[in-house]
């Protein structure tokens, strides 16, 4: 028995079909009536009348086989889960009976797959199925030429309106993160954000002044929008400063134009400035630019001897010189010339400086014109070279910022309230041999006057085996935070103490004591400090009415605050806050 026997088909009994279609379809075109067998007169034969619908055409057994594999089909859709929440979304549509959305769905798992092929619904050209083939009214795929016909004869469905309480809720939550400010944004700043929205339409910036311009340069920079045709906005013969926040897209010729046509460039703030190579700075002693401010982030195809060349021939006049991220130039020996031809220095920042050590430390105690320092380097230095800084350079500083200086202890503040009479800034971070003792006896009866930023995260005790710390406190503790308080808290506008965990709630109590008040307080971190709780947090706002930042990541005690209006608190998780009477909870 053949293959088609075995499934009941023969090719006699598709003749058979054929000819029996065939004839039908021969008679309803023509209007015959059927044929009177042999042997019997036409008037012996009653006719009847055609009746309203022909006589269903008996199945074939494979049509019946498809039809209960369909059937099937469609009962394994109806007990799955995307049948369920498909239906409970078209529920009350027309179009929600229980068969129709199954047969939908058999239809959508049949169709074909990207990359193969397929014929038009409507226009039956063969096409290439993608997974933007559009789906024809019968169910069919359509090509390309097809799909924008039918596209443009449907009308588009009108969007759904979102509910006000989702709008607000998001708003809300955009205040407490700081991503929004309360009440209606200054006519400035609207501007300045739709100027940065149609960057591409704008010719040229007029007459906007620089800090507005520096602003749009933020804004555009965070938005990775800086390219060669948006620089030319901040191009101005007549500007003596410019400022692009991202220069990843940016070219050699790039540098060159900004160089060429601004002649009085007296200050050069450029970060990412990866392409920036030797002829550039080649070109810049060549032009003898008048330079006094460079600020550069990531040079580094710029080579160590190209730096020295510059400070020899500019470095007299820089004024500032701010470093950030390099690691394959800028050595010990670089920084000694920098020490020598600068002589008028007066800011230097070095921010991720991979190849300088203590050699380099030593050079920068040599510069005596500097008031305001802050270095983070990436090598381990030793203790002394810092000591030297602030002996030689202390009386002079209004800022000192040091981070990740492992090896630093109680001598270097000691020296600090020694030698340091003028600060107003004050970084000691990310240090685990500071004593909470020599920071308490830095702030009592200090003759320096009142800082106004202070920051002292992660410094304190890491023994993860002994989370409690010893029994003299390392880092800034207790009695260190207090007397902080006490000496600078009338002027501080920042001060960052994360990570500082074994600050007491006593300590909390006492320094936000209900008397209390810091009325410059703007920017406070607390992060990880876990005692911290509702009650704290309320203190905080009362103490320092002019807070606007609030952040308390690992503060898991706060479930349940009020917080002011105008105030942002960042880092909470799954507590309930309520602003301007709007009770949410955070997610995050």
């Amino acid at each position: 028995m053949s293959g088609d026997e075995s499934n009941n088909i023969s090719a006699a009994q598709i003749r058979d079909d054929y000819d029996r279609r065939m004839a039908q379809a021969a008679r309803e075109g023509t209007g015959e009536s059927p044929e009177v067998p042999e042997g019997e007169e036409e008037n012996d034969v009653e006719m009847e009348e055609p009746s309203a619908e022909p006589t269903p055409e008996a199945e074939s057994p494979e049509d019946k086989a498809k039809k209960r594999k369909r059937q099937q089909a469609i009962e394994r859709i109806k007990k799955t889960k995307d049948f369920a929440r498909r239906k409970a979304r078209r529920t009350g549509e027309p179009d929600d009976d229980d068969d129709l959305l199954a047969d939908e769905m058999v239809r959508e798992k049949q169709r074909p797959l990207p990359g193969q092929l397929e014929n038009c619904e409507i226009c039956g050209k063969r096409f290439t199925v993608t997974p933007y083939s559009k789906t024809g009214p019968a169910g069919g795929l359509l090509c390309a030429d097809c799909s924008k016909k039918h596209a443009g004869g449907e009308k588009k469905a009108a969007p759904k309106k979102r509910s006000a309480g989702i709008g607000r809720r998001q708003n809300q939550s955009a205040l407490l993160d700081g991503l929004a400010s309360q009440g209606t944004q200054s006519l400035l700043e609207t501007c300045i954000k739709k100027v940065a929205e149609n960057i591409a339409d704008v010719e040229e910036f007029g007459d906007l002044p620089p800090p507005v311009m520096h602003r749009l340069s933020q804004i555009l920079a965070r938005r990775r929008a800086i390219t060669s045709t948006t620089l030319d906005l901040f191009i101005r013969p007549q500007n003596r400063e410019i400022n692009i926040y991202d220069c990843a897209k940016l070219d050699t010729d790039d540098y060159h134009k900004i160089l060429a046509l601004m002649p009085n460039l007296n200050k050069l703030n450029l970060r990412f400035v990866t392409p920036m190579k030797d002829r550039i700075f080649e070109y810049m002693m060549e032009r003898d630019v008048p330079i006094e401010h460079l600020h550069l982030d990531s040079p580094n195809l710029v080579t160590d001897e190209v730096w020295r060349r510059l400070f020899i021939r500019l470095g007299p006049r820089f004024r500032s010189l701010k470093l950030w991220n390099l690691d394959s130039a800028f050595d010990d020996e670089t920084v000694e010339v920098m020490a020598r031809h600068c002589t008028q220095l007066q800011r230097l920042k070095f921010k991720h400086l991979n190849k300088i050590g203590d050699k380099a430390l030593e050079a920068i105690s040599t510069i005596k014109t500097l008031e305001h320092l802050s270095l983070h380097i990436s090598q381990e230095t030793s203790a002394e070279p810092l000591l030297q800084i602030v002996k030689e350079l202390g009386s002079n500083l209004r800022s000192l910022s040091l981070e990740e200086f492992y090896y630093a202890d109680d001598k270097l503040i000691q020296l600090i309230r020694e030698n340091c009479r003028h600060l107003n800034k004050l970084r000691l971070a990310i240090n685990a041999e500071i004593s909470d003792q020599a920071l308490a006896t830095l702030f009592r009866d200090w003759s320096n006057p009142p800082l106004t930023f202070a920051d002292f995260h992660r410094v304190r005790d890491v023994d993860t085996a002994n989370p409690g710390g010893p029994p003299d406190p390392i880092g800034l503790a207790s009695n260190g935070f207090i007397e902080l308080m006490v000496h600078s808290g009338s002027k501080l506008r920042t001060l960052n103490v994360a990570s500082c965990r074994h600050i007491s709630y006593k300590a909390y109590e006492e320094v936000f004591a209900e008397h209390k008040r810091y009325p410059e307080l703007k920017y406070l971190d607390i992060a990880f400090n876990g005692v911290v709780d509702d009650y704290l947090a309320q203190c905080i706002f009362r103490c320092c009415p002019a807070l606007t930042r609030l952040v308390v990541f690992g503060c898991f005690k706060i479930r349940d605050i009020k917080i002011p209006r105008g105030v942002a608190v960042i880092g909470t998780v799954g507590a309930r806050l309520t602003i301007d009477g709007i009770t949410q909870k955070e997610l995050v």
